[in-house]
């Protein structure tokens, strides 16, 4: 019996430590054959995080090599990306990676963003052997998931970054600590994501976590839920 979302959901948000093991719980939870976790594109560099299988771990190094598939085009336009019928279509949708694929090994594939904020940074792919779908109720699991999973990830990434910022001082922590409330009011969300907002801006700006903190403490820059997620407008 597979495992309930609820209780997947609950263990996953304690995995984050556990990087390698993130692809399992899709395999746990959806009718699939594997899955993989992968960071892509110029934010973290493109590298397979997780991946249940060989099979897995060799759709995402075709999708590196050949820059095409399910992942960047899940990245690209912070979408699911649901192909149930791979050996038709996929050939129409990613030309170069379906030629290179096992036609045998895969006949459906899906793909879920990892992002945060203005962050894109990768996605998780997820392929069936036998051709199957994932239902609406499956999508909005496996998009919840992924969207816990972008946060272990960047956060794991980010940790070194930080923890340079943080050196700072004890005035730097108090306007980080400020600052990170008054963007958990702005978008509604816990005190460790509003962090993670402002260390990833300051990541993708090139700035000290201190400099876009006091931005948002003097209200030039805030930050925003938008039709694509979240963002940081000035």
């Amino acid at each position: 019996m597979r495992e309930s979302f609820e209780s997947a959901l609950a263990d996953l948000q304690q995995s984050g430590h556990r990087l390698a093991s993130l692809s399992g719980f899709f395999v746990d939870l959806f009718p699939i054959t594997g899955a993989a976790v992968s960071t892509v594109g110029d934010v973290l560099g493109s590298e397979t995080i997780s991946a249940s299988d060989d099979v897995a771990a060799r759709l995402d190094e075709l999708q590196f090599d050949l820059g095409e598939g399910p992942c960047w085009e899940a990245m690209r336009t912070v979408s699911p990306v649901l192909e149930p019928d791979f050996r038709r279509r996929g050939v129409t949708r990613w030309p170069a990676f379906a030629a290179s694929v096992d036609q045998d090994a895969v006949a459906s594939m899906f793909a879920f963003p990892l992002s945060l904020g203005e962050l894109k940074i990768g996605a998780v792919d997820l392929y069936a052997a036998s051709p199957m779908t994932l239902s609406s109720r499956e999508c909005t699991q496996a998009t919840a998931m992924a969207e816990v999973i972008g946060r272990h990830v960047l956060r794991d990434a980010l940790a070194e970054f930080a923890d340079q910022d943080a050196q700072s001082g004890a005035f730097s922590r108090r306007i980080i600590h400020q600052a990170t409330g008054i963007v958990l009011a702005q978008l509604d969300i816990s005190p460790d994501d509003a962090l993670l907002m402002i260390q990833a801006r300051a990541f993708s700006t090139g700035q000290r976590m201190m400099e876009v903190a006091q931005a948002v403490v003097d209200g030039t820059l805030r930050f925003t839920r938008t039709a694509g997620g979240m963002e940081a407008r000035s």
